[in-house]
């Protein structure tokens, strides 16, 4: 009987896959492959592939509840540490912000039986923008634990420099839990989305595989961390209050000679230094941050 009660007692949360997002975190080593694969149009020239191999990444979960863990990711080159892209996951989140193209994301509210049992990813720029959000259940399909999602991002970083045929990257985003780690498959569509209609430009298929290393691999990324959270708690703070009171947003990565890149990762290394204090931190993010976006 005691074992019967037991069982019964178990949290509904266990039940939800959270055990899934859990293992996202950790420190890896990253690949990543990337090749176009078709367009309908028999003149298009297809882009050279990519391939970056042996890339150190510490995915931190800097918040861990039962409904709620904020990832982190670190890259991590030796003595060296740069802060990259952050997901937060969160269970059966109402709240979606779409983007629409162009640098402009529309905050959408859910019903709670679109989202029951569903988790939210929510990844962010470097700068802790907004990039693309999507939810989806995870579930067991022919022995593998994936959790799949379909949503439209801008375009990557890889690209954005370089390319103005398309502004919108339709991405199905499918995580597959492997015994090393995981594997971020990809089919993504290249879109050109003008006068409320779209267009394809090519299909691509993506690849990047996460294994698994030893924590101690990514000792410098958790310094880095603990060295500059204060001032990038300060960045998430005010993007979540910028977010909360508006239902679009226009971001604008360089105004006049500010980068808000750039910026921001000058004021992180001020925070090191100690010339950003806790005192003043939040107002002077808030400045910039006000600066780039409408």
């Amino acid at each position: 009987m005691l074992l019967i009660a037991t069982a019964l007692t178990v949290p509904a949360f266990a039940q939800t896959g959270k055990e899934n997002v859990d293992k996202l975190c950790g420190c890896y080593q990253v690949s990543f492959k990337y090749a176009e694969t078709f367009s309908p149009d028999k003149d298009y020239k297809f882009h050279d592939r990519e391939t970056i191999d042996g890339v150190t990444e510490l995915a931190l979960p800097i918040v861990n509840t039962d409904k709620r863990v904020v990832i982190q990711h670190l890259l991590v080159m030796g003595k060296s540490v740069v802060k990259h892209w952050r997901e937060d996951w969160t269970y059966q989140n109402p709240v979606q912000w779409k983007y629409k193209a162009d640098k402009v994301w529309e905050k959408v509210m859910l019903q709670s039986s679109d989202v029951k049992g569903k988790w939210s990813q929510s990844v962010w720029e470097v700068t802790d923008a907004p990039r693309y959000q999507g939810a989806a259940e995870w579930q067991k399909v022919n022995g593998h634990t994936i959790w799949e999602n379909t949503t439209d991002a801008p375009l990557p970083r890889r690209e954005y420099t370089q390319r103005s045929d398309y502004n919108i990257l339709e991405r199905t985003n499918r995580l597959v839990i492997t015994d090393k780690g995981y594997d971020h498959v990809q089919d993504n569509k290249k879109i050109n989305r003008a006068n409320g209609s779209d267009t394809l430009i090519a299909e691509e298929k993506g690849l990047n595989g996460y294994e698994k290393l030893p924590e101690s691999n990514c000792a410098e990324g958790k310094k880095y961390w603990e060295d500059h959270k204060g001032f990038w708690t300060a960045v998430q703070q005010e993007w979540d209050k910028i977010l909360n009171g508006k239902s679009t947003i226009k971001l604008t990565e360089k105004v006049e000679d500010e980068n808000l890149m750039s910026k921001l990762f000058t004021l992180a290394d001020d925070w090191k230094a100690g010339k950003l204090t806790a005192a003043n931190v939040n107002k002077t993010v808030a400045e910039v941050l006000a600066r780039h976006i409408q």
